[in-house]
């Protein structure tokens, strides 16, 4: 997997977690146990630092960055979806940034919240504890409150994913 330095700047990963060999870690990036990072997956720390927690899954093609201002924070036990783009924001624990969307600069997702698929979280947003966002741009699903286990059976099921892979995944070519 390409794992790189930038001068200083090393990734962090925890031996319990999975790095898909197609993904990529460069800089500041800190990965956390049993947390799955997906092919095609970018994690770029150069200008600050990118912390993934416990238990995430950062899905197929997803982009995390961080700038010198905003560094980029992503909870335990979250899903991000395929395709998605985080950069210089803050997502608390238990939420789901669905495929396709984009949390911008500044944002804040507090725990256990969602932005929907395709929804972009513009510079300084903000979603809620336990609330939805969706739209371009996203704005807050008014009296919504997302359940508190809504993404604890996708966790699970990544966890173990990853184990899988880690066990039974072989390249042919």
């Amino acid at each position: 997997m390409p794992i790189y330095a930038l001068g200083d700047r090393e990734p962090t990963i925890h031996p319990d977690a999975y790095v898909h060999p197609d993904a990529t870690l460069i800089g500041a990036v800190t990965i956390g146990a049993h947390t799955s990072v997906w092919p095609r997956a970018v994690l770029r720390g150069d200008y600050g630092s990118i912390t993934v927690g416990e238990r995430t899954s950062v899905q197929d093609g997803t982009v995390l960055h961080c700038t010198q201002f905003h560094p980029t924070v992503i909870g335990s036990d979250c899903v991000l979806g395929h395709n998605t783009h985080v950069e210089g924001a803050t997502v608390g624990d238990r939420c789901l940034i669905a495929s396709g969307s984009v949390v911008l600069n500044g944002a804040v997702i507090e725990s256990g919240a969602v932005v929907g698929a395709g929804a972009v979280v513009s510079f300084n947003g903000h979603v809620p504890a336990r609330r939805m966002a969706l739209g371009v741009p996203a704005r807050v699903r008014e009296g919504h409150e997302v359940p508190e286990d809504m993404v604890s059976g996708i966790v699970r099921l990544y966890v173990e994913n990853a184990k899988v892979y880690r066990q039974q995944l072989r390249r042919l070519d």
